[in-house]
């Protein structure tokens, strides 16, 4: 089953059953239900805190451009090809 590819209006949120933590600036999480790890990095990992309650993928850009020089194009090609692995990978839902 393939996942539909991700738009900026779309509203993303973090998928239940996660343990988050940081180590050495970086967020790491683990899948309660599969035991998997995974390491965001560190710009990930901000984008997971972006993403704490329903948000729009273009508000998550909005954001990190606020926080980081990033030219507007890589900035959403980039959050969108990090959050259309995140779907894939179950970690966040799509929501209204």
């Amino acid at each position: 089953m393939s996942v539909q590819p991700l738009e900026l209006d779309q509203v993303v949120m973090q998928s239940d059953g996660f343990l988050a933590s940081n180590m050495n600036d970086e967020k790491v999480m683990m899948s309660v239900e599969s035991g998997k790890y995974y390491n965001l990095g560190s710009i990930g990992g901000r984008i997971w805190e972006l993403i704490e309650s329903p948000t729009s993928v273009r508000q998550v850009v909005t954001s990190l451009r606020e926080e980081y020089e990033i030219d507007q194009d890589a900035c959403e090609r980039q959050v969108l090809s990090f959050l259309q692995t995140m779907l894939a990978e179950k970690l966040i839902r799509t929501g209204t």
